[in-house]
This record gives structure tokens, C-alpha cells and sequence, in this order.
């Protein structure tokens, strides 16, 4: 991986390691961060973060009061950083994600409902049948035809869910999702990325008059009718109502869709662990949390900022105001936790604890969700479709462009034989 000296970096004087903003080969990236200890110093598209790739440093750092992740209270380079900073909107944000405290439980309880588990029980028909619907369009495909199942099943389902769940139309999902999707790409400039939140927040102020005017029985009015209310003490400002309909279609759209295409690919690959499923030896829920241990839908999680200085098992040190960048995907397969065979996509194996959904007080609300959604997909597809082949090589597939997101640009496959 690509390094460079920046003196005064830190009191061991260790090199900055440059993470590739293209995700080329991640790969190799987690074994570059594991060979560095359990924290190294990175650079982010410009901006030095301290990358953790330990499981147990970095499960120590997401709970740790000493760690924050308001950037405007906690970050001394915040208003330098921002103006120029193609991933600004990931540290500008006024929502859950990026708050602190007590902010940040009073936000987590308004947004909390709708992810209880009856909810969530609630929406297994609707998930159900959506990917039914989806699975018929795919059955007019003719045997032995490349179709892109990201584009034709991974992607439209999630939307369509979190449409739901937000009370989002059709024509509005189809617009936001091309704007979240351009949110996780590293290859827009900052004038560029300026110009998509700009768009997002359009739409979104758009969403917000509607559902004012019109309000249903969804999350986005639920979350407008606390905005409006006064005197409670736990009302929304206008910016943590946009951020927060921004997190949460962003958050249950982009994630879900690259956990169906990494298990999809994965189950292609190697088809013994599809087998291993129709023999009963795993199950579905099994293929679903080894897919989130070994290809995790987020590689790299932007940022926290350390409160104090945070002393490393190495002698190093992260000072007070640092930015610290959680490197899930790595920490997943580090070889401490996960042994010699962590880098092996095994559902069978007796632990695949994993950091998927994050840790501690930010742990993913809609994680109950995106298990449900991909398990379904899973368990239907294979069903319709017990036949469904990789259509090109895997070394063919193209990762997204990004550090961020962990997922394919496209998962062509066929879902008959030819003949």
C-alpha cells in the first residue's frame, strides 16, 4: 500500500499510510493495517486519522466515553476541514451518527421505535412479498441471460423497504438513491460532493413539506410531528430532522444492498457453503453473519475524535483531538479474533462474531431489519433460482469505488444454463 513520511506525526515517527479512495483492493489493505498494530496513522483523502484495526482496541474505543463523534465539539480541525473535504457531509451531519451523550440518547430514543422488534415482525409479509414480486420480474429472463442482480434485486429491495418505512414515493426513492449512492463514492471532488448534499437536501425538504401537509403512518411523519411539538424538551431542531431522515434512508438502503450482493457472490463462489445450507449443516441466518464477518457492507466507518490522549498497547499514543477512523471490515477478519482462517468465508464456523453494525451506544437500530431482508432474498432466490451461476470470473467483478462501501458494481449473473 502507498505510504509517506509526514514528520511529527506521531512520537514513534511511524509512516502514514494512504488508504486507497478507489477500495481497489481492501484486501490487502487489512493486511497492511494488521501488520501495522493495532492503530496506525492514515491519511483519508487528505485528512490523518488513526486507523483501528484491533477488535479489542477498537471495541474498547466505541464505548469509551473518552471517544466522541461530534466533530464540530470535539475535532480542532472541523472548520478547516469541511469547506474542502470531498467526505464533509460524513462529519457535518447534525443526526444520531455523529452525536455525543447526551445528544446523542436523546436522539437514538426518538428514532428507536421504529426498529422494535414487533415493527419489525410487522414488515416481514411486506419484505416477503416484495421480494416476490422482484423474483417474478427475474423469472421472464430467458435461460442462459446476463442479469445484473444488484441492479435487479439487491438494490430495489432495500429501497423499497426503507420507502415504506418512511413514507418515501416511488418516483422520490428512485432520485434518492442515486444521491445516497454518489454520498459513499471517493471519486467525487468536494465541489462535486457540495453539489449532491445540495440535491439531497432538496429532496429531502421536499419530503418533509409533503409530509407535513399530508402526514401518514410512517417514520418521517412520526419524526415531523416531534419536530413540531414544543416544550417537551426532546424536540427536533430543523437540521437534526433533515440529517435524520438522511441517516436513516442512507443507512437502510446502502447497506442492505451490499450485504445481498456480497452473500450472493460469496454463495457463487463457493458453492459448497450453498450446499452446506441444503444439507442443514448451516442455515440461512448463518450464511447471513459470516457474510457480515467476512465481507461486512461498510469497510471503513468516518470518524471519532479521542477527548483525551488514548494510550496504545504498542507505547503510542492517540492525543487529545485526533480523529480515529473505525475499520470494521479489517477488524473482522483480524487474525487474533478469527484465527488463521479469518480471511476464509466459512458459514459453518462455530464463532462469527463480527463488528458489521459497530459497537456500544451506536450500534446499527436497523440491524433486526437488514438481517431479516437479506435472509429472505437469500432463502427466495435460491429457491426460484436453485441454478444461478456467477456470469464472468470473480476476478472480473468490480468493487465500488470507495473506502467506504464494501460491495460490487455490478453482480452479473445467469439464472438458468444456457439451453
Amino acid at each position: 500500500m502507498p505510504e509517506q513520511q509526514l514528520p511529527d506525526q506521531s512520537s514513534s515517527g511511524q509512516r502514514l499510510l494512504v488508504l486507497d479512495p478507489s477500495g481497489s483492493d481492501h484486501h490487502a489493505e487489512h493486511r497492511a493495517l494488521h501488520a501495522r498494530g493495532a492503530a496506525t496513522l492514515v491519511d483519508l483523502l487528505g485528512v490523518t486519522a488513526w486507523s483501528v484495526s484491533d477488535p479489542t482496541l477498537l471495541r474498547q474505543l466505541l464505548t469509551s466515553p473518552a471517544v466522541s463523534k461530534n466533530a464540530r465539539a470535539h475535532w480542532p480541525a472541523f472548520a478547516e476541514t469541511v469547506a474542502t473535504w470531498p467526505l464533509a457531509l460524513w462529519v457535518a451531519v447534525d443526526n444520531m451518527f455523529t452525536a455525543y451523550g447526551s445528544d446523542h440518547r436523546r436522539l437514538r430514543r426518538l428514532i428507536a421505535p421504529a426498529f422494535t422488534a414487533r415493527r419489525v415482525a410487522a414488515m416481514k409479509t411486506d419484505i416477503e412479498e416484495l421480494v416476490t414480486g422482484l423474483l417474478d420480474r427475474l423469472a421472464d429472463v430467458p435461460a442462459g441471460d446476463v442479469v445484473d442482480l444488484r441492479e435487479e434485486l439487491a438494490a430495489p429491495l432495500p429501497i423499497a423497504v426503507v420507502g415504506r418505512l418512511m413514507g418515501v414515493s416511488a418516483g422520490h426513492g428512485a432520485d434518492l438513491r442515486t444521491l445516497v449512492d454518489n454520498v459513499f463514492l471517493m471519486s467525487l471532488s468536494a465541489e462535486e460532493a457540495a453539489k449532491n448534499t445540495a440535491a439531497v437536501y432538496e429532496l429531502l425538504d421536499e419530503l418533509i413539506r409533503d409530509k407535513r401537509a399530508r402526514p401518514g403512518d410512517d417514520m418521517t411523519s412520526l419524526l415531523i410531528a416531534t419536530r413540531d411539538e414544543e416544550g417537551d424538551g426532546c424536540s427536533l431542531s430543523d437540521a437534526e430532522l433533515r440529517d435524520t431522515l438522511l441517516l436513516m434512508i442512507s443507512a437502510g438502503y446502502e447497506t442492505t444492498v451490499n450485504v445481498i450482493d456480497q452473500a450472493v457472490c460469496s454463495l457463487l463462489t463457493d458453492p459448497a457453503q450453498l450446499d452446506h445450507v441444503r444439507a442443514g449443516r448451516c442455515t440461512w441466518d448463518d450464511i447471513v453473519e459470516e457474510t457480515l464477518r467476512h465481507e461486512p457492507a461498510v469497510k471503513h466507518l468516518p470518524m471519532r475524535y479521542a477527548l483525551e490522549d488514548i494510550p496504545l498497547p504498542d507505547g503510542g499514543t492517540i492525543r487529545a483531538g485526533d480523529a480515529i477512523l473505525a475499520s470494521y471490515a479489517a477488524a473482522n477478519r483480524h487474525p487474533g479474533w478469527h484465527g488463521d482462517s479469518a480471511n476464509r468465508f466459512d458459514a459453518t464456523r462455530a464463532g462469527k462474531e463480527h463488528l458489521a453494525f459497530g459497537h456500544g451506544v451506536h450500534y446499527c437500530l436497523g440491524a433486526p431489519l437488514a438481517r431479516l431482508e437479506v435472509t429472505t432474498v437469500l432463502r427466495d432466490l435460491f429457491a426460484r433460482f436453485p441454478d444461478v451461476e456467477l456470469a464472468v470470473p470473480v476476478d472480473e467483478l468490480r468493487p465500488l469505488p470507495t473506502l467506504i462501501s464494501n460491495g460490487h458494481t455490478a453482480l452479473p449473473v445467469r439464472l438458468r444454463p444456457r439451453g
